[in-house]
């Protein structure tokens, strides 16, 4: 199992919600693409938002039309007004900041920068690329364990956007891998939590 790529992703996600008011966020994704991981968080936000599913085996992601909004030809994408974002880390901390229930301090902002990078850039690749799996994924998911045998949340008692961005790559290695989270209780606990909420059925737990 190769670690999934920006074009070549996660979750097939074509029960998608949009709103009937044209709304100015649109999110673009294609079929097992981690835009799916934006639209739960779109969801648990409440965000208005318009999804637009790419034909990647037709290319279409490769056309001008889209690589005007991502020049690198990958999934998911947004265009928010006129601002352009790719990259579902990045595009995850944006929405937070700018559609967060509340204002963050510099140092709450960097610690969720943190927990998005380290998804993205090390927890990702310990679970997914296969010949580093049997390694990696005790040493990252033993203190994940730990650190959530006492509270409910990666940041405490309120899920917030690391709960995302974290949490949807430990789903999908459940999913996709077949991950067994039986040494990990607190783990497996969190995710299902996470599973139980309605966001998560509607995107990454409707498949």
């Amino acid at each position: 199992m190769s670690y999934p790529s920006q074009e070549s992703e996660f979750s097939s996600q074509e029960n998608f919600q949009v709103s009937q008011s044209s709304p100015q966020l649109k999110l673009y994704g294609g079929l097992r693409s981690r835009a799916t991981i934006v639209q739960w968080y779109l969801e648990e936000l409440g965000v208005p938002y318009e999804y637009i599913l790419l034909d990647m085996k037709a290319g279409e992601h490769k056309q001008p039309e889209y690589l005007s909004i991502n020049p690198m030809g990958k999934v998911p994408a947004i265009v928010d007004g006129d601002f352009k974002l790719w990259e579902s880390g990045a595009i995850l901390v944006y929405l937070a900041n700018k559609y967060g229930e509340t204002p963050r301090s510099l140092e709450e902002q960097s610690e969720i920068l943190q927990w998005v990078l380290f998804a993205n850039a090390t927890l990702g690749l310990g679970l997914f690329v296969e010949d580093r799996r049997e390694k990696e994924a005790p040493s990252l998911l033993k203190p994940l364990n730990e650190l959530l045998t006492n509270k409910p949340f990666l940041l405490g008692d309120n899920f917030s956007v690391v709960d995302i961005a974290v949490g949807s790559y430990l789903a999908y290695a459940q999913i996709l891998v077949n991950l067994d989270f039986k040494e990990y209780p607190a783990v497996a606990d969190y995710l299902m939590r996470l599973s139980e909420r309605p966001a998560f059925k509607e995107t990454i737990g409707n498949r």
